[in-house]
């Protein structure tokens, strides 16, 4: 689960003033004194610390939580105000050109994973019916620019490159005129990873710039540098005039502290956030949804965007159908599985809906490798056992145990689950009978 830590000592620290039915200075103080601690721990910068929680204090002692009747609520909406101002408030979204094409340079360290993130940011750009060429311009580390080519072909772009032994500032400038000519709108410039120390190599990305003229500078980062990140971001704005910022690993970032500074101290958006390392894992960065989740109250709207991308609505109709009419085999729940796949990781699934904190996901075992046994136990079953399983007798059982590399309790668990899983459907197609409450069911089986 994202910033993890961070989230858990933040709610354990509010969980304290809810419901309290008057809040003293001594007990706010106790309560911010447990927030600062958490931030501080979660390498969030000092004065962003400081002013945080000052803002939050002068707040939650004003009227508007002294005279409400819940106090304790109204100190943590005033907590989850001063997150999402503090990341920015609302999305920050491309700069596009009002004339095409739009050039999106893309800058950071080495190893802070630019040229999968100028791929990732390509294929989202591709879904939303853009154009993007994708510009090979790191000439210097070895395979760049076979690795540009390799994620672009994964995400079914052109990659533009003229090899190693041109300037990057002249293949910046022959891939827009290339752009131009095929009629890509967007163009994405990969660039070398760089030291914000390195002089020589500083004074080059200034001079694709100055030739270019992009309309978006993006510094990629790895979220998991912490504080150090903002730092770089400094640098590097101070060089190029960043426009924005794309935060890589944040699905491996427990603490949170470069999201939580970035914004303060440089004044410059997160722009997108990576979650995976898979192609389709970079998602538009929404401040008011990540303060929501950190402190546990979910993220309704990402849950929703992710279950239309996910789902297949002719499936879903389906689905239906075999609910009402008791028809649902093993092979419908293998392809609902595939389906809740698609929506990514399921501890950041559950992560979203409300009320599932991290108190409460800490209980749960929601590794993602529980699917991919159930997926080998039913792969294991012939046809007729699947639209069948009252056919599986131990036998079989120890027969598809073997074959999927799993133990027999885990077969027993997975026909148990199964038959109480059709029992409780049953419920929901009688429920349903009446055409005033028929409506799309979700994933049954979690």
């Amino acid at each position: 689960m994202v910033f993890e830590s961070l989230s858990e000592k933040l709610q354990n620290a509010l969980g304290k003033l809810r419901g309290k039915g008057k809040i003293s200075e001594k007990d706010l103080d106790l309560a911010l004194r447990e927030v600062r601690l958490a931030l501080l721990e979660a390498d969030v910068n000092f004065k962003v610390v400081k002013d945080f929680v000052k803002t939050i204090k002068e707040r939650a002692l004003g009227s508007e939580v002294l005279e409400s009747l819940t106090p304790g609520q109204q100190v943590i909406k005033i907590v989850n105000d001063e997150l999402t101002k503090l990341m920015g408030e609302k999305e920050a979204k491309l700069n596009l050109a009002s004339s095409p094409p739009s050039i999106i340079l893309m800058a950071g360290l080495q190893g802070a994973g630019k040229t999968t993130t100028s791929a990732k940011l390509a294929n989202l750009l591709k879904k939303q019916n853009k154009r993007p060429l994708l510009v090979a311009c790191d000439i210097y580390r070895p395979a760049a620019i076979k690795q540009l080519q390799v994620v672009g072909e994964q995400v079914g772009v052109p990659v533009f490159s003229m090899g190693t032994n041109h300037n990057p500032i002249d293949i910046a400038k022959a891939s827009v005129e290339h752009g131009k000519k095929h009629g890509n709108d967007i163009i994405i410039i990969d660039t070398a990873g760089r030291l914000h120390i390195d002089d020589d190599l500083m004074m080059e990305i200034e001079g694709i710039k100055n030739a270019v003229n992009p309309s978006d500078i993006l510094l990629v980062l790895d979220a998991m540098t912490g504080q150090d990140a903002v730092n770089i971001a400094d640098t590097f704005n101070q060089r190029l005039g960043v426009s924005g910022v794309i935060l890589t690993k944040l699905d491996g970032d427990a603490r949170g502290g470069a999201a939580l500074s970035i914004r303060a101290v440089t004044d410059k958006p997160i722009k997108f956030v990576a979650l995976g390392e898979k192609m389709d894992q970079l998602e538009p960065f929404h401040p008011d949804r990540m303060a929501s989740r950190i402190l546990g109250m979910g993220d309704v709207l990402s849950l929703i965007e992710k279950a239309q991308a996910g789902i297949d609505e002719k499936k879903a109709l389906e689905m239906e159908r075999k609910m009402r009419t008791a028809q649902f085999t093993l092979d419908d729940f293998l392809d609902q599985l595939e389906q809740m796949k698609n929506m990514g990781p399921l501890d950041e699934i559950l992560g979203m809906i409300p009320g599932m904190n991290s108190k409460a996901l800490k209980g749960m075992n929601v590794d993602n490798k529980d699917l991919v046994k159930i997926e080998a136990i039913i792969k294991s079953m012939t046809k007729k056992e699947r639209d069948n399983p009252d056919i599986i007798d131990s036998s079989r059982r120890k027969r598809i145990a073997n074959g999927s590399g799993t133990q027999v309790q885990d077969v027993n668990k997975l026909l148990k689950q199964f038959k109480e899983t059709k029992k409780m459907m049953k419920k929901f197609s009688e429920m349903s009978k009446s055409p005033k409450k028929k409506g799309k069911l979700g994933f049954p089986f979690f």
